[in-house]
């Protein structure tokens, strides 16, 4: 096995988390909307992006935000991009790269092994 290989999760947390981060900034400069069922959906959207994003950055739960991205993803892919043939590449990396990081999970550089129990 390649001596870089247990680094793999970092450096894809920092690419994924990274992107993610950068989208759901911009969609609060874009402002919150009022309060109604597509709004919640846009916090949870929102949601993803930022708070999902810092943990996956941090390599805090991981695994459980990576699936919430992928899904996002897949259903962004599918709702919005294909129906009117636009470019899914950007989309595609990051469902890729978040499919990667279910796999790997935080990986030895993060803040989240700090809390896992070890086994004697």
């Amino acid at each position: 096995m390649n001596s870089l290989a247990p680094y793999a999760a970092f450096f894809m947390r920092l690419a994924v988390g990274g992107v993610f981060l950068s989208r759901g900034l911009d969609r609060i400069q874009g402002g919150i909307p009022n309060l109604s069922l597509t709004s919640l959906m846009v916090l949870v959207v929102i949601a993803i992006e930022t708070v999902g994003a810092v943990c996956v950055l941090l390599g805090m739960w991981t695994r459980f935000w990576a699936t919430a991205m992928a899904a996002f993803m897949a259903v962004t892919i599918i709702a919005i991009k294909l129906p009117h043939h636009a470019n899914i590449e950007l989309e595609a990396l990051l469902l890729a790269g978040s499919v990667t990081l279910m796999a790997l999970g935080d990986g030895p550089l993060s803040i989240g092994i700090r809390f896992k129990k070890s086994t004697p």
